[in-house]
């Protein structure tokens, strides 16, 4: 087939990837203007464009896909089918209309669960067993269309949302190329979605990662988890922030209030919960590096009793 790939982060990069690689034809890549970054403000590329510079790919950057100047490019390249991976605009029923096979989505999710921008992080955030990844046929909703085809992938106890990223680009590269492969043979039933059983998987920020230590222990872990690498939880500690990279929850009580450190020794740095003790594994205090607790605890002093989360 020929294609149109359109994407912009990291996690589309496997699937355009992949795609070079199979027998279907690339012709452009679509992704995300340039945009300035580090003290510097130097202009970077998405992830996206810089395979495809590297594989001389043309590539179009368009403020607006729905511009009527960029419809016309797309038409002119005439496309069997566009490829939408994490692309970061609002695809109009104009160029989903365009290809014959239509326009193809893949979404870190079973779909109808977790719709939305960060599909991948609220389901470790939520405390899933499982997850994966739904090819879709894009409609004018917001991850609506039709269901194509879906790969399951469990979650370790461990899983991060760093970790699941990782698995599910590369699911989804090999989900993509053979949803084209059975769309291409007419072999693929498409199935309607229906209410999705969970809230729209909003966009993360870093105010998310503020821990509120009166909720449960359980709750707690499994933000740290969904939010690293970024945006990563937190917490503060004699004013100073720290970071929370990893914890386990001690189904037990204190009779401290909620976020105050219950036991300190050479190895352990535990704090009271509204429901159960965290114990923390991997911190990193403002301006140091990541560190296991027992050489944090090493180079800094944490008294029983202080309570974590007091800015002042």
């Amino acid at each position: 087939m020929k294609t149109v790939f359109m994407g912009t982060p990291d996690f589309a990069v496997g699937t355009l990837e992949e795609l070079i690689q199979s027998r279907h034809e690339v012709a452009a890549v679509v992704t995300q203007p340039d945009k300035p970054k580090g003290r510097g403000k130097a202009m970077q590329f998405p992830p996206v464009k810089e395979i495809a510079v590297r594989e001389n790919i043309p590539v179009y950057q368009p403020r607006r896909v729905r511009d009527p100047e960029f419809i016309e490019i797309l038409k002119e390249i005439a496309p069997d089918v566009i490829v939408v991976v994490a692309f970061g605009q609002i695809i109009p029923q104009e160029i989903i209309d365009l290809p014959k096979y239509g326009c193809i989505n893949v979404h870190g999710s079973i779909l109808p669960k977790y719709r939305g921008a960060a599909p991948i992080q609220w389901a470790v955030i939520d405390g899933e067993k499982e997850s994966g990844v739904t090819t879709m046929q894009m409609d004018a909703g917001l991850d609506t269309g039709n269901m194509l085809l879906k790969t399951i992938i469990p979650l370790e106890k461990e899983e991060t949302g760093g970790s699941l990223f990782e698995k599910l680009s590369q699911a989804g590269a090999k989900l993509l190329i053979e949803t084209l492969e059975k769309l291409e043979e007419g072999s693929i039933v498409p199935e309607k979605q229906g209410e999705s059983p969970t809230p729209y998987a909003k966009m993360l920020t870093k105010e998310m990662g503020n821990l509120d230590w009166n909720k449960d222990a359980v709750l707690l872990e499994q933000l740290i988890r969904g939010l690293n690498p970024w945006p990563s939880a937190y917490t503060h500690l004699n004013g100073k922030t720290l970071k929370i990279w990893s914890a386990e929850v001690e189904e037990r009580e204190t009779k401290e209030k909620p976020g105050t450190v219950v036991e300190v020794n050479k190895k352990e740095l535990k704090v009271q919960t509204g429901k159960g003790i965290l114990s923390l594994k991997e911190v990193q205090i403002e301006g140091k590096k990541r560190m296991e607790i027992d050489a944090f605890l090493r180079g800094n002093t944490v008294k029983e009793g202080i309570v974590l989360g007091l800015t002042e």
